[in-house]
């Protein structure tokens, strides 16, 4: 029986989890594999699943989709939007969207899943069919290879992943070599003196501290980094007091950088101690401030020779005109951990989730966006055809 797909994703768009907390997108997941022969396993790092299909000798091909959905209220006025809440990590509430399409990347695993399984005449191999958790904290790989991933499932050959994207649907995006960026997070605790707030003087103010903190950062990229070099410091978070007539003792701020080599990522993180340290020393703060670094993912690099062996396969199957050159983008995954584990190539691309002809004039919103939802169709169909595409084109015919 064919799966229906897209009611399928709708489902999965309706009910998003946060990172580690994927019980329930797992369970759809193993439930769909397990009825087409995959041996199948959950709790892999936490909440992975992993189904492999053996098919004769051959190589062994490893597909992968994360999972996890993101702290945002969606704004997408779509029938099915997500309306779920949760509790995040901190004990706060937060409203959760699938705001980057990792819904839809469950749906096209799924979908290949089944092709493949139903097309067992046409290669020979071991397909690794791999649910992962906790890609937005940049720990869901690396927490699937600590728990054995290898060990117990067989070491694959290749590594293979897409990713949907503000794209026209249809299409498929590809590059080679480095095509995302390395991620580091810090939090950063500024410690004051609080106050009341009609009487500073007595007081030192971490929010004051904290504004010149979040002005001085931006010269980071701009004259400490070289021009030649790609990077992005981004202070996401601030958090600060309780009401407005009274100084807070403390300010968190969490920052962001985005960078290509370990060099200028060194040169970022001296560089945000060394001014976060300067400006508590300026404003008289009664303590050393406190960085917490945190969520290291490395740069997506997608191997030069076997990028270009997937790519022959796609262009064979979808032709030049819907395949286009993907940029290096500054945006971070942790697909590559699985690669660099096993010691064997990462192939990665794009495709598109937006049907522009169904669309109103105007921006198209972005992977992360609370007004992000890929269009259902073609999306769904070029996903799954791109992993199967790709898994036919490593798998002994």
């Amino acid at each position: 029986m064919t799966l229906d797909l897209a009611a399928l994703y709708r489902d999965l768009h309706q009910h998003p989890e946060l990172s580690l907390q994927e019980f329930r997108t797992a369970g759809v997941l193993a439930d769909a594999l397990r009825p087409l022969g995959y041996e199948v396993t959950t709790e892999v790092g936490g909440t992975g699943v992993v189904g492999v299909l053996r098919n004769g000798e051959g190589p062994t091909v490893l597909l992968r989709a994360d999972m996890d959905a993101l702290p945002v209220r969606e704004e997408t006025g779509l029938p099915y939007a997500s309306t779920a809440r949760a509790v995040d990590a901190n004990g706060d509430e937060q409203p959760v969207a699938h705001a980057c399409g990792h819904d839809m990347h469950v749906t096209c695993l799924i979908g290949a899943a089944e092709e493949l399984a139903n097309s067992r005449d046409q290669w020979s191999g071991t397909l690794l069919v791999v649910g992962q958790p906790a890609e937005e904290l940049g720990c869901g790989a690396r927490n699937m290879v600590a728990d054995g991933l290898f060990d117990r499932f067989g070491r694959p050959d290749v590594v293979l992943a897409q990713h949907v994207g503000p794209l026209p649907a249809g299409f498929l995006a590809h590059g080679s070599g480095p095509l995302m960026a390395a991620s580091n997070t810090v939090n950063v605790t500024l410690h004051g003196r609080g106050g009341h707030g009609s009487s500073p003087e007595t007081a030192v103010d971490p929010v004051l501290m904290a504004a010149h903190v979040v002005v001085r950062l931006q010269g980071i990229v701009s004259r400490e980094v070289s021009p030649s070099e790609r990077a992005v410091v981004t202070v996401g978070q601030i958090h600060a007091g309780t009401k407005e007539n009274i100084i807070p003792d403390t300010a968190e701020l969490g920052i962001n950088i985005r960078t290509f080599s370990d060099h200028t990522s060194g040169i970022i993180r001296d560089a945000i101690e060394r001014i976060v340290r300067a400006e508590a020393a300026a404003s008289g703060a009664p303590r050393e401030p406190e960085f917490e670094w945190r969520d290291a993912m490395p740069p997506l690099v997608s191997d030069p020779d076997a990028t270009a062996r997937t790519v022959a396969a796609f262009t064979e199957h979808f032709g030049t005109e819907r395949l286009i050159p993907n940029a290096v983008v500054n945006a971070s995954e942790d697909v590559g951990e699985f690669g660099t584990a096993a010691g064997v190539p990462t192939v990665f691309w794009f495709f598109g989730g937006i049907d522009f002809n169904a669309r109103t004039p105007g921006p198209v919103p972005m992977n992360h966006s609370p007004a992000f939802a890929p269009d259902v169709e073609p999306t769904v169909k070029t996903g799954v055809d791109a992993l199967v595409v790709a898994a036919k084109a490593w798998l002994q015919s």
